[in-house]
């Protein structure tokens, strides 16, 4: 089936949020008196959300007291400071350009909030361009469940076959196969340095947004 929509994961794929994430814990850091963190520590662990960081950024375990102020003060500040030093990925500009030339509908699904997600895409002028987004808050179940990709196919009103989905985490390609989508996985995103996309199941793995053009080329003539 012709490919006639795309739809991305925000965290690592659309977008790179882990400079606003890092702002966030440097500050907290030195207000409390303790040297910077090391950013690509935090950048390993940015899929595993404010939990992952705060360990570890501080060093501390969830069971730990002090450990769910931390993590709320934390998600209080990127409520306030979400999009300043986020941006899309290089080339990504490049490839929703030539999606949107395509005729291609985009969109995304992602794990996060939103109350975070869309101030986000506002704020970068993408909201006005995306045709769907789906946050936790409008499912019962997250990635890697079906779930949320269903329903983005569902408000495309698109068959899940004609449906590519992108994504840094193996949660996305589970999610998207399971939905029956097409399915690609990124490797400049916020991936462990003991994980590999090549061992997700994915249908193509790249390096690079626009290395998705050869492979928006091939769906779209069906090759």
């Amino acid at each position: 089936m012709t490919l006639r929509a795309v739809l991305f994961d925000m965290d690592g794929t659309l977008l790179d949020t882990a400079p606003d994430f890092i702002a966030i814990i440097q500050a907290m850091r030195a207000e409390r008196g303790l040297p910077p963190a090391d950013e690509h520590a935090i950048r390993q662990v940015v899929s595993g959300g404010a939990r992952a960081m705060i360990v570890a950024a501080f060093a501390v375990e969830p069971s730990s007291a002090g450990f769910e102020a931390l993590r709320l003060e934390f998600l209080d500040r990127y409520q306030e400071h979400c999009a300043v030093f986020t941006r899309p990925y290089e080339g990504m500009q490049e490839l929703l350009a030539d999606l949107e030339r395509a005729r291609l509908q985009w969109g995304v699904v992602t794990n996060k909030p939103l109350r975070f997600a869309e101030p986000i895409m506002q704020r970068l002028g993408l909201a006005e361009r995306s045709a769907v987004l789906i946050c936790p808050d409008h499912v019962k179940n997250s990635k890697p469940d079906p779930e949320p990709m269903v329903l983005a196919c569902s408000q495309l009103g698109l068959a899940p076959a004609s449906v590519l989905f992108v994504g840094d985490d193996l949660r996305d390609i589970e999610s998207g196969r399971a939905a029956g989508t097409r399915t690609a996985a990124v490797r400049y995103g916020y991936i462990h340095p003991d994980d590999n996309p090549g061992h997700w199941g994915a249908d193509v793995v790249v390096d690079h947004p626009l290395d998705l053009r050869r492979v928006l080329d091939q769906a779209l003539c069906s090759c």
